[in-house]
């Protein structure tokens, strides 16, 4: 990747309801936790905790809501999705990459959105779904 971004030196979250352990790794080409849930070409993370969060909360299935501190094993960029586009200077810190993510621990103390807040922002990704526009990999 011609834009990796190595000065980045996290740490690093991803937000999912997968129950992993330390040492294994998040890869591309399972089913995205987005959009029409078909398999992903990325896998996304962030620099702060709060865009973990948001990942944990929307993230789909039943499973326990979990935030994994990574490491990526390989080249990574900023996430296009969110840099530039809908926040300028990617201040989410939020970037994708084609490697494996190592998950090196979790975060288990961490406060969600309050309810209403999460509601909304469920209802927002519906009306955006129901508009033909969905989550870009």
């Amino acid at each position: 990747m011609t834009d990796a971004v190595p000065d980045e030196k996290g740490p690093f979250y991803h937000g999912t309801r997968a129950d992993l352990g330390v040492d294994d790794e998040l890869a591309v080409g399972w089913s995205s936790n987005y959009g029409s849930g078909q398999a992903g070409s990325w896998i996304y993370f962030s620099g702060t905790l709060e865009a973990a969060i948001w990942g944990a909360e929307l993230a789909a299935g039943d499973g326990r809501q979990r935030i994994y501190v990574v490491e990526p094993t390989g080249d990574w960029t900023d996430d296009p999705n969110l840099t530039d586009k809908k926040f300028p200077g990617n201040p989410t810190r939020s970037y994708r990459s084609r490697q494996p993510l190592r998950i090196v621990g979790e975060i288990t103390d961490w406060t969600p959105h309050p309810p209403e807040q999460l509601a909304a922002m469920k209802a927002h990704i519906a009306r955006l779904k129901a508009e033909g526009i969905e989550a870009i990999d």
